[in-house]
């Protein structure tokens, strides 16, 4: 019995210690909004935090989580009013969506660290988040514009879209069976 804190509620997750925490989140627990891109921990959809730092959930084994802190997607509200996640849709950011999880968890956690990062600590955060659909530019700016509205200035303004209508927490609909 594995025994941490998933989204600030104590959990238990009786599997096998090895198992990596991604299939765990996703076949134990039914909690997919967390991807599976590769496996190797070289794409980033399945980064969630771990005591407030990113980590690839496809190769962190649940014996290392014991005591830890995890937060995934579905730890962020669920109205969507995050900065990243209402910065994410003012910027029209999800096209295919797959990644998306895995990018906003990154961009969280950046800002945490660094709450006006430059273009370059935003390259280096977000290096290793792959976007298949090559949407880098407005991930960029959904991070300045969330550092923006974190620090209380204007953020950037963008014409509605149908993603602004994306649900972050039920991006499980996107690509459910991979």
């Amino acid at each position: 019995m594995i025994s941490f804190t998933l989204n600030n509620n104590p959990i238990e997750v009786d599997a096998d210690p090895s198992m990596p925490l991604l299939w765990a989140l996703r076949d134990v627990l039914d909690m997919t909004g967390t991807k599976y891109g590769c496996g190797i921990a070289q794409c980033g959809a399945c980064t969630v935090h771990m005591d407030g730092s990113p980590i690839r959930s496809c190769v962190m084994p649940l014996s290392a989580i014991s005591g830890k802190k995890i937060t995934t997607i579905e730890g962020l509200p669920k109205d969507a009013s995050h900065p990243v996640q209402q910065a994410w849709l003012d910027n029209n950011v999800p096209q295919c969506g797959y990644c998306q999880s895995g990018q906003i968890m990154a961009a969280v956690a950046l800002l945490e660290s660094n709450p006006n990062p430059s273009d370059e600590a935003i390259d280096t955060a977000m290096q290793g988040n792959i976007c298949r659909c090559g949407t880098y530019p407005r991930i960029k700016a959904a991070i300045k514009d969330a550092a923006a509205m974190q620090s209380g200035k204007q953020a950037s303004q963008h014409a509605e879209s149908p993603a602004q209508h994306f649900d972050f927490n039920l991006a499980k609909n996107v690509g459910d069976n991979a």
